[in-house]
């Protein structure tokens, strides 16, 4: 309400430049609507936090900076009223409203975006996430939050415009051990090899801050990282021994193949964080199965063999056994589109 700030259920109807609202269902009893909004010169934001208490906001202000809030009932009926409001909005634009379509299905991310300093603004007592508790079949979890209240906290404060990338990033605050899934179905999901799929933009799934997330933060150095290498697709994952640049002794890693960006990263498996330890483009680089008559130069140590080497364009030289000559033919040829 305008005068009274209490909140009522009122039926909204849709028209092409302006939103109407009854006091009655479906509005046939009323002569006129209780009231209408204009969309001409309006700008609308969705999610809308500025109520603690009330996720679900909808917000509108017109053009003579009147302010409505709206509360719907889902995040699903929330998203949908919020596209066709903004359709309506830009009805009259055409070329405005296939830019607004596109970056509801764009994804590009910050190009240097700090997981830290996400971490720290969720903490944040006064405009972090809000931790709640719920109750998960039966078990009740203390200082939780909802898989949609993160997507919605993370575009609310511009780390992500589109749910898609939102759904990647919060995934990566996963797999960096800043944020652990609880509950069935979070957990569940968290099998799925897909990022998009291991976290859910769901109002039944529930997350919390993992134990040691602050403790992890405690370096900004230790996880700041251009967050577009690890956005591609994943193209092949799998273990394969590397060569060490220093030390030239032999490790396994488990080797991630991405595209779009292409990039390959390997982690150590020894260690539970999911973090590579190293990774390079894939852009300019050379790659080429090694005879396995001799040791080549630059190889040292115990080697089996089905060795095959990549030459980034830095001229740095990556020298990979696979544990089988099949296994390494797998590899090179889906490394080669890539480069």
């Amino acid at each position: 309400g305008h005068v009274v700030r209490n909140w009522k259920v009122r039926w909204f109807v849709l028209l092409q430049d302006k939103l109407l609202y009854y006091k009655i269902e479906g509005g046939k009893k009323e002569p006129s609507p209780k009231g209408r909004i204009l969309l001409d010169g309006c700008t609308i934001t969705c999610p809308c936090l500025e109520y603690e208490n009330r996720p679900l906001l909808i917000k509108l202000k017109t053009k003579t900076n009147t302010d409505y809030f709206l509360e719907c009932c889902s995040r699903e009926e929330r998203d949908s009223w919020a596209l066709d409001i903004t359709g309506a909005i830009h009805a009259g634009h055409p070329v405005q409203v296939q830019e607004l379509h596109r970056m509801k299905n764009s994804f590009k991310l910050l190009d240097n975006i700090s997981l830290y300093d996400i971490v720290e603004r969720m903490y944040d007592s006064s405009i972090g996430i809000k931790l709640t508790r719920n109750l998960d079949q039966g078990n009740r979890y203390k200082e939780t939050f909802t898989g949609s209240a993160l997507v919605d906290w993370l575009i609310s404060n511009c780390f992500a415009v589109s749910r898609f990338e939102a759904v990647t990033l919060a995934s990566m605050l996963m797999d960096e051990n800043f944020i652990r899934p609880v509950g069935v179905r979070s957990t569940e999901a968290t099998r799925f090899s897909d990022p998009s799929e291991k976290f859910l933009d769901d109002s039944t799934a529930l997350y919390m801050f993992a134990e040691n997330g602050k403790k992890n933060t405690s370096s900004k150095e230790e996880v700041q990282f251009n967050i577009s290498e690890l956005s591609g697709t994943i193209v092949k994952q799998g273990f394969l021994v590397k060569q060490g640049h220093k030390r030239k002794n032999w490790k396994v890693r488990r080797f991630v193949l991405r595209a779009d960006p292409a990039f390959l990263h390997y982690y150590d498996p020894t260690k539970e964080e999911n973090k590579p330890v190293g990774g390079f483009s894939l852009r300019g680089c050379l790659v080429s199965a090694l005879e396995d008559n001799g040791v080549p130069a630059g190889v040292k140590g115990n080697v089996q063999g089905n060795l095959f080497k990549i030459i980034t364009k830095n001229d740095i030289h990556y020298y990979i056994q696979a544990s089988s000559k099949a296994e390494r033919v797998q590899w090179i040829e889906a490394i080669k589109p890539l480069t």
